[in-house]
């Protein structure tokens, strides 16, 4: 298809400099089962392709889902004529992404497809997970869900790139929601954090047909529970949570195109600045932070950027120092700092914008039961449920779904409405324990927004669970 696009597109492509076009070809599935009753199966289809075109220094964007010859030239005339406004008003401060040709592919690697299974097995799996969940009567609402996409696409230049790329990702998701008097507390399956690529074999690895009844049981729990308490204690996040931590106070604020201001109208800027790369402590010496699109099972993995960028393992924060961050071909031009292949869209009709793709925490050398046990006042959470962040990226305040308190070296009573507050730029140089590669987790969320007009995307993220010292703790309401 890529191939015949391109051929296609090159009969009547506008005479310009460099012309490059991106295709996608997205099929969602959604399946659930809610209350042990199955709902209506979900399906979407979205192709089109993103013609760019570099010209007289400017550069253009037109993109369209009319594949014909005619649908094409009438997206290669308006990304011209983009091109040729930005190069009289300056707008652009650089061209088209790099236009040596690379030739490559990539696939997601899947044991068993999605669509091998017939669909009443994923029907029957899911029904059956449904009904361990609603085991009392104080749960409410309960529901499974699994959450399938193919995507396909593909590079192709004037200059003779050709890329083609081919992924598959699954989202399985299971809560539980318990009611008793005025109280309502929720329990889910990592939230949506057990996002990964590959086919059903994903199911296994991350435990899903045996979650429910701990789901269950857990939300049930928490409505005898009590309030989180209000104090200054030790923080001991499991991995669920830790990605967001992770997402939020690292990974955002890393975006080289926030450092440069390009966000500030809508997802905002960034508490750090260009000087500091190189020298700024961002964390404790335990703290290693990685870019690595290698890891073929995690969300985010892929063989090249939407620029065409060959993506490689990039390390972002050494020992607690920043290094590099996370930006494109052009972000690392205008902004003179390293970066990575990270230039990202999340569909044919959006250009590829600075994005996290797979940001992971290297484990370190504790055990979990290590960490608890050197901790004599403290507090352990599991699961977000809610975030807040200012536009900096810096002050925040996140709460969990699961928590229990850590009393002279042991895990106690469980609490809930658990929250933590904190800010970046200091939060990470708590940092006293990295958990071992017995607590490492491969996660990810496939909702991550940002961009004019918005881009929500998929980004990947493995850490393990951390150990933090003297944090700002309180319950809900």
């Amino acid at each position: 298809m890529l191939d015949q696009l391109a051929r296609r597109f090159a009969d009547v492509a506008p005479a310009a400099e460099f012309w490059s076009l991106r295709f996608v070809d997205e099929h969602d599935e959604h399946l659930g089962v809610r209350r042990n009753v199955v709902q209506p199966a979900r399906t979407h289809r979205d192709t089109g392709v993103m013609i760019t075109v570099a010209d007289g220094g400017g550069v253009g964007y037109g993109a369209t889902s009319d594949l014909s010859s005619p649908g094409l030239r009438r997206a290669g005339e308006q990304a011209l004529a983009w091109a040729r406004t930005t190069a009289r008003t300056r707008s652009a401060e650089l061209g088209a992404p790099a236009r040596e040709p690379v030739q490559g592919s990539y696939r997601t690697r899947s044991k068993r497809p999605w669509a091998e299974v017939p669909l009443g097995e994923k029907i029957d799996l899911l029904r059956s997970l449904s009904e361990q969940l609603g085991i009392d009567p104080r749960i409410l609402d309960w529901e499974t869900s699994l959450w399938h996409t193919d995507l396909e696409t593909g590079i192709a230049t004037s200059t003779g790139t050709r890329i083609h790329q081919r992924f598959h990702f699954l989202v399985p998701m299971m809560s539980a929601t318990a009611n008793e008097g005025g109280d309502t507390q929720t329990r889910s399956f990592g939230g949506h954090a057990w996002s990964r690529q590959g086919g059903l074999e994903v199911l296994d690895d991350v435990g899903y047909a045996d979650a429910a009844p701990r789901v269950a049981e857990e939300a049930l729990a928490l409505l005898a529970a009590p309030h989180c308490p209000s104090d200054r204690r030790a923080l001991l996040l499991a991995p669920d949570q830790m990605i967001l931590q992770l997402h939020e106070s690292i990974g955002h604020p890393l975006e080289l195109d926030r450092i440069l201001g390009d966000e500030r109208n809508y997802a905002g800027t960034s508490f750090v600045t260009p000087e500091m790369f190189g020298t700024y402590r961002y964390g404790s010496e335990l703290l290693n932070v990685v870019f690595d699109p290698t890891r073929p099972e995690q969300l985010a993995s892929y063989a090249f950027d939407d620029d065409g960028l060959e993506a490689k393992r990039e390390v972002l924060i050494e020992n607690g120092v920043l290094l590099r961050g996370l930006g494109g071909a052009i972000s690392q031009q205008r902004s003179g700092l390293p970066g990575v292949a990270s230039s990202r869209a999340n569909g044919w009709n959006r250009p590829p914008i600075d994005r996290m793709a797979n940001l992971d925490i290297e484990p370190g050398t504790s055990t979990f039961d290590e960490m608890v046990a050197s901790v004599e006042r403290g507090i352990y959470m599991e699961t977000d449920v809610s975030w807040s962040i200012d536009d900096a990226r810096n002050k925040f305040q996140f709460g969990c779904e699961w928590a229990r308190l850590i009393e002279n070296g042991e895990l106690g009573a469980v609490v809930k409405k658990p929250n933590y507050r904190g800010v970046s730029a200091t939060f990470w140089r708590s940092l006293v324990a990295v958990g071992d590669e017995s607590t490492h987790r491969v996660m990810g969320t496939p909702f991550c927004g940002k961009g004019e007009p918005n881009q929500t995307i998929r980004v990947g993220h493995a850490a393990p669970a951390c150990l933090f010292e003297d944090v700002d703790v309180f319950g809900g309401v």
